[in-house]
């Protein structure tokens, strides 16, 4: 089994690769990288696969409507508190060890989530498999850059981009397709082959850094799981108690916002902070920190609210919606491959990302134009182009930041960017979800108020008549798609927001710096 070479007795670092090859040299590559994927892509499916389940879910658990959405959150919360500590356990146990540990403990509470009796008990187990997934995204995308040359790593992580992006999108054909021919425990259950085949790729294969002995910011760290928790809870609970009417949802955000501005004091201040301090000078790091936020509102927001609205609108069932998504990732398999051709023959990375971004937008515009009498061409081709968009961005946004930075940081950087695309993710749902609701409610008393009896007599004078004079009954039947109207509505605003910070996201790329290099040059990181 390949490892990277270990400190010598004396305590001196090992000595720094060569410039052309590999951090980490692997002796199978592709059966390493195949592990890695499936690692990642079993992570990212439980991001999306359980929300078809849920109404399963809520009457097997004896839940409510309200209380079986913990089953997401729960997952959400536990996953984000628990990715800043990623390079710190790494480089305390060893990047190997972490990751194999996470596997084991993803498929342990995978199972335990199949053979939950009620919605404590699996809440619980959720959280634990947060928890694990929380390591597998920074460490997967540390090893792909870890085990390729610099001249390989765009590739890698066009690779790596795909699962990224194309997981929640099978998550709901996969999840519909459980539930619908099997049952909705199944919807956990699929992940204990998966995770055992990828456990044995990486026990045999997997290499692992020096370990880094390494103070633990204890103070840094609750100062900022304080925060992101109470951030996610005011999120996720937040149109559910009407917001800021909410003695809670104040409680939160006073919480969140005292945590995270104490933890941006400690960071600059601090003598051992939990992110080394090199990272937020960083120019491209941060400013792909941005991006990824966007990414996480575009991509995840969308995510949210298309399956809805194809079923309930639409009347498409489960299993059609999920195929419905598919052209969004054949357009983000197809970009994120040429997009790192792209690179490697010496295209600006910057004009891509901004290519992405505008072509998101594009598709988002698209979307406003949507009505309920069209068939399903305009869903296809708008994901598809907006698929297109997200494949150009992620792929060279990542090659931006990671290319500047020092190889030890990789992990930590990792960590961050995973971590703002989380919280882009929940900041999105959030907002769309209560803008939804809201603008649903204004459309449908601006369109009811034009709905009256008289109205409809005017209308047709033989309407009432011929229907027995039933007035009520056909009021009831005009107040319904009066409310499918308000609905479809509601959708079209939420996508006009999503255009509107897809656009002003692009002036960004100014901000980022074009790397001399696939990666950074400094023979002290590449010790490490």
């Amino acid at each position: 089994m390949a490892t990277a070479a270990a400190p010598d007795q004396a305590g001196s670092p090992p000595a720094p690769p060569p410039a052309t090859g590999a951090a980490l040299p692997v002796r199978n590559k592709g059966l390493l990288t195949f592990g890695v994927m499936l690692a990642t892509i079993m992570q990212i499916l439980d991001t999306t696969i359980a929300n078809v389940a849920l109404p399963h879910m809520q009457t097997a658990l004896g839940a409510t409507a309200d209380t079986i959405t913990w089953v997401l959150t729960s997952y959400i919360v536990a996953s984000a508190i628990a990715i800043p500590i990623t390079g710190w356990i790494s480089d305390r146990i060893g990047s190997r060890n972490l990751f194999l540990l996470s596997i084991v403990g993803f498929i342990i509470a995978s199972a335990l989530c199949g053979a939950a009796q009620n919605l404590e008990e699996m809440v619980a187990f959720r959280v634990l498999q947060g928890i694990a997934a929380a390591f597998m995204n920074p460490l997967s995308q540390t090893v792909m850059l870890d085990i390729n040359a610099p001249k390989d790593q765009q590739r890698a992580m066009a690779v790596w981009g795909m699962g990224i992006m194309v997981g929640p999108i099978l998550g709901p054909v996969l999840g519909g397709y459980l539930t619908d021919n099997f049952d909705w425990r199944w919807v956990f259950y699929v992940n204990l082959p998966l995770g055992v085949i990828c456990l044995v790729i990486l026990w045999f294969l997997l290499p692992s850094r020096p370990i880094r002995k390494r103070s633990f910011d204890v103070f840094g760290f609750s100062l900022l799981a304080i925060g992101i928790g109470a951030l996610q809870l005011m999120l996720d609970r937040g149109q559910g108690e009407d917001w800021f009417t909410s003695a809670e949802i104040w409680i939160e955000t006073l919480v969140a916002l005292i945590a995270l501005w104490m933890f941006a004091v400690h960071m600059a201040t601090g003598r051992n902070p939990m992110f080394e301090r090199g990272l937020w000078k960083n120019r491209n790091l941060v400013t792909a920190l941005g991006f990824m936020q966007v990414v996480g509102v575009v991509m995840m927001a969308t995510m949210a609210l298309l399956p809805p609205m194809l079923q309930s609108l639409f009347g498409y069932s489960v299993i059609d919606t999920g195929l419905l998504l598919v052209p969004r990732g054949v357009g983000v398999l197809l970009t994120m491959g040429l997009s790192a051709r792209l690179v490697a023959k010496g295209v600006d990375p910057r004009l891509l990302v901004g290519a992405g971004f505008a072509l998101a937008a594009w598709s988002l515009y698209d979307m406003t134009q949507w009505t309920l009498v069209m068939n399903s061409q305009p869903f296809i081709i708008s994901g598809f182009v907006q698929g297109l968009g997200m494949g150009l961005i992620f792929m060279p946004l990542n090659g931006m930041a990671f290319a500047t930075l020092p190889a030890h940081q990789r992990t930590e950087g990792a960590s961050l960017l995973n971590l703002s695309r989380s919280i882009g993710a929940s900041i999105g749902i959030s907002a769309v979800t209560t803008v939804l609701a809201r603008s649903t409610q204004t459309s449908h008393a601006d369109l009811a108020q034009n709905v009256t009896a008289e109205r409809l007599q005017t209308l047709d004078p033989g309407l009432l008549a011929n229907l027995g004079g039933q007035t009520d009954a056909i009021l009831a039947m005009a107040n319904a798609e009066v409310t499918r109207q308000a609905a479809m509505i509601a959708y079209l605003n939420d996508f006009k927001a999503m255009m509107i910070v897809t656009v002003l996201a692009i002036p960004l790329v100014l901000f980022l710096k074009k790397p001399k290099g696939p990666v950074a040059n400094d023979p002290a990181a590449a010790g490490h």
